[in-house]
């Protein structure tokens, strides 16, 4: 058997694993995560009522992280767009351990991990709306790394623009590349309401096979050498 040869990154996060199941984290939960705002509702609706998103929870995958000493950003994709949160150690860890955040939070956590946070949200003094997280818990985590886009200065860095792979690993498009994501929205919005329009007049929706049942093309047989018109 082949054994499979993995990255230094592939490596790094599968100690990370090892590690949280250690502490007795289970970096893939059973049970479901209660989510109350969204990334796009909460930048929308922030400034026109600030009380209402006083306790939010939302869950997203890591896109970025900024860690600074007792103090981290991190911005979080979710079905809606993305959102920046952010971590402070007393506030996530009140008692003396420190271990989810020194450990998890600044070390264990890679861009792709899915978290779910909870917290309040809050414009920072650069005027960018941010959830303050009070509770962290791990949702999923990636143990291949993302292709993420940079962007600097309006230029965009390490795009993942390759066709061969868009297509063939359409997940990861849709993760790293926001208007895939809106474009097959829109598809989908199309469909729905074309299949509504006909649905109300009547039509009726059948099933037809895509793929012929008898061989055809390189895979047909050849007639039989007799079978020949002597007429």
């Amino acid at each position: 058997q082949e054994k499979m040869i993995l990255s230094e990154q592939e490596v790094v996060r599968r100690n990370a694993l090892t590690e949280l199941y250690q502490l007795g984290i289970n970096p893939y939960p059973p049970e479901g995560y209660p989510v109350n705002a969204t990334a796009a509702g909460i930048l929308e609706h922030f400034d026109n009522n600030p009380e209402q998103f006083q306790q939010v929870s939302l869950a997203g995958r890591i896109m970025s992280r900024r860690i600074m000493g007792a103090a981290s950003f991190m911005e979080l994709q979710d079905a809606s767009g993305r959102i920046q949160v952010y971590f402070k150690r007393d506030d996530i860890c009140p008692d003396e351990d420190k271990t989810l955040y020194n450990t998890v939070v600044k070390r264990l956590l890679d861009i792709g991990d899915i978290i779910g946070v909870s917290g309040f949200v809050f414009r920072t003094q650069m005027g960018e709306i941010t959830i303050h997280v009070q509770q962290m818990k791990v949702l999923s985590k990636s143990l291949r790394p993302l292709p993420i886009v940079k962007e600097k200065d309006g230029q965009v860095y390490d795009a993942f623009t390759d066709p061969e792979q868009r297509y063939r690993m359409r997940y990861v498009d849709l993760i790293v590349n926001p208007q895939v994501r809106e474009t097959f929205i829109k598809r989908t919005k199309t469909i729905n309401a074309m299949r509504q329009f006909f649905n109300e007049q009547g039509y009726l929706e059948v099933e037809t096979p895509i793929l012929q049942p008898i061989p055809g093309g390189a895979a047909a047989r050849a007639a039989h050498a007799g079978a020949v018109d002597h007429d």
